[in-house]
């Protein structure tokens, strides 16, 4: 059978006659020629610019944009500074690549230190990474950390995001570890269930704090029960919410993982989006991905150098525990920025405006009859309510509103949704909110 040759013009006539080749086609003797192409691809003709901008204009404005959004459950739209986007669309942030030469990539290297500084300052760990593709992903890899073929079981509780849930089961199925998970009480992760579960042959558990309900959990009492058995406490954690909660440090955690996204990243449909890993001292060996180091070059001047880089990207695969060996630097880029742009006391403003702006929306929703809070306990900007109605009726009058309402929940809690109240949310639409699902 033959193949498919395109035609040339007369440069590539040269280039192959140059290296003694009668056609394009000889360039690929190698390939079986039953698997090789016999035809022209069934596509369209080129577009001129004009024509792919109308086009991709086309398709832009068949995308839903909600004016007001009270939906969160792992991706929140946060108010993100002009300067953020502004300096991480630099060419010099933007064209720069893994930093395989660090005396050539001092720049990239910088901005990894300072994101990995200020995670570490915000969780209260003592090491941090910036390699992990997204929240969930960061969770995985962090069962991978606490992995001991004397300790075959860990633990997961069953507050966590489901879809984390998921990606955590897949990692631990394909690592021989057995997955349980320990039951919620009153939306919190039950410390007697807890208690029953831990024993000697538990690696590790995590917690999501706050948990997928938005509750906050009970770090301390979780850490000193996990920590009793000499398992591993693995926090996961939101970046705004832990300006004003206890960090996973001041709990005891080992090992602190959350989603980046929170921090300057947009919601963009879906990402991309940035896996936040931390650690105490003793676990920093098996810390996944790239971590800089500072330290000071021939001339006594202050230097960054790939550390810790001999594992799973380089000579010992077969030994490795993670197979992590690209990077989120330019997402961790971003959210540096935010942080930097925000500083401690402007995280602490954000962080609180969340809390009380979500105290006032449940309570406004909750003088709705009908719709009644689920989990009398405390939350950072999450909460969930009982629907009086079919939830999909409520979504549906919230969205000729121009307003993408909560999250709808399943199982149990299928008649539930799970609101979700950011800074972004001004007094008005939380009223607006009210009046609409009075009138329901």
């Amino acid at each position: 059978m033959g193949y498919y040759v395109p035609s040339i013009d007369d440069d590539k006539r040269k280039m192959l006659d140059y290296i003694g080749k009668k056609n394009i086609g000889e360039l690929f003797n190698s390939i079986p020629a039953e698997i090789k192409l016999n035809h022209e691809l069934d596509m369209p003709g080129g577009m001129s610019e004009m024509e792919v901008l109308t086009f991709m204009g086309d398709m832009a404005r068949r995308n839903k944009y909600f004016r007001t959004v009270f939906r969160g459950a792992g991706a929140y739209k946060h108010y993100i500074p002009a300067i953020v986007s502004h300096l991480a669309s630099k060419e010099e942030f933007v064209t720069a690549y893994t930093p395989y030469q660090p005396e050539i990539s001092q720049g990239l290297l910088q901005t990894i230190f300072e994101y990995q500084t200020m995670i570490c300052d915000l969780t209260g760990m003592d090491a941090s990474n910036a390699s992990v593709y997204d929240g969930a992903t960061a969770a995985g890899e962090a069962f991978l950390m606490c992995k001991d073929k004397k300790r075959p079981k860990a633990l997961i509780s069953e507050t966590t995001n489901p879809y984390l849930l998921k990606v955590v089961e897949t990692y631990c199925k394909m690592s021989h570890i057995e997955l349980l998970k320990v039951p919620q009480n009153a939306g919190a992760t039950d410390l007697d269930a807890l208690k029953n579960l831990l024993a000697n042959d538990v690696s590790c558990l995590y917690v999501q704090q706050p948990n997928y309900f938005g509750i906050v959990e009970d770090g301390d009492s979780i850490s000193q029960l996990v920590h009793g058995v000499g398992a591993k406490f693995i926090m996961g954690f939101n970046p705004i919410a832990m300006a004003i909660l206890k960090t996973p440090g001041e709990c005891g955690a080992d090992i602190a993982v959350g989603e980046g996204q929170p921090l300057g990243l947009p919601l963009s449909f879906g990402g991309p989006y940035l896996g936040i890993m931390a650690c105490k001292t003793d676990m920093i060996r098996k810390l996944p991905g790239r971590i800089v180091g500072q330290t000071t070059d021939i001339d006594g001047r202050r230097a960054f150098v790939l550390t810790l880089q001999a594992r799973e990207q380089h000579i010992r695969r077969e030994k490795a525990s993670s197979n992590i060996c690209s990077n989120q630097a330019h997402c961790a880029l971003t959210a540096a920025i935010y942080m930097a742009a925000m500083g401690p006391a402007e995280m602490v403003t954000i962080a609180n405006q969340c809390h009380s702006k979500a105290a006032y929306a449940s309570q406004k929703i909750s003088e709705i009859k009908g719709f009644d809070i689920v989990f009398d306990r405390p939350f950072f900007h999450e909460f969930v309510t009982r629907c009086p109605i079919p939830v999909e009726q409520v979504m549906a009058a919230l969205e000729a509103k121009d307003i993408l309402g909560g999250q709808p929940l399943e199982g149990e809690l299928k008649d539930c949704i799970l609101w979700c109240v950011t800074e972004r949310i001004i007094k008005d639409e939380i009223d607006q909110l009210a009046e609409i699902l009075r009138g329901l």
